[in-house]
């Protein structure tokens, strides 16, 4: 029996509890990525949306498969390459990044911008997951918490349109 909706997102947030990361965590991305186009932004307005985005299926299957791969590697349960590939975070491995990309699709052209941004500086909680602690792996957590933060926050953009004419302090 398939698990219904609410069961699929209790069980995505109480994974990403048990990998060290809270709705809080992604939020705090979530204002750092949005800080200089939504003035007051709030902390709960930023959870919120990441709930939101938290709720939609393809978002909570993701979720579900990195972690569960991370904590598979954790164990030591996979073949060989594929558990020396998880181990190492083979930046030529990519498919965490691709998975990643299917939650940020959710909300367009932005979500790529901002999980791009956010990948490359690694903020927050997304230091702590790609410190490479010996015997701890977050090969596709920091991904897929990345790609979180960056549709949430997205998806704040879409909800502020008078914004699009603002200055991008991404330009030059």
């Amino acid at each position: 029996m398939m698990p219904n909706h609410q069961m699929l997102f209790d069980h995505v947030i109480a994974l990403l509890k048990l990998r060290g990361v809270s709705v809080d965590d992604i939020a705090d991305l979530v204002i750092f990525l949005q800080k200089d186009y939504i003035r007051g932004l709030t902390h709960e307005q930023a959870a919120e949306s990441v709930k939101i985005v938290l709720q939609k299926r393809e978002v909570q299957n993701a979720m579900i498969t990195g972690i569960q791969l991370d904590i598979l590697a954790e164990k030591h349960q996979l073949e060989q390459p594929l558990q020396e590939i998880l181990e190492k975070d083979s930046g030529l491995y990519g498919i965490d990044e691709i998975m990643a990309l299917s939650i940020v699709n959710v909300y367009g052209s932005i979500g790529f911008t901002n999980y791009g941004y956010i990948d490359k500086v690694k903020p927050g909680v997304l230091a702590k997951l790609n410190a490479h602690e010996p015997g701890i792996i977050h090969t596709f957590l920091d991904d897929l918490v990345g790609a979180t933060a960056a549709a949430a926050a997205s998806r704040l953009a879409h909800a502020h349109p008078e914004l699009e004419d603002d200055q991008d302090v991404y330009t030059d």
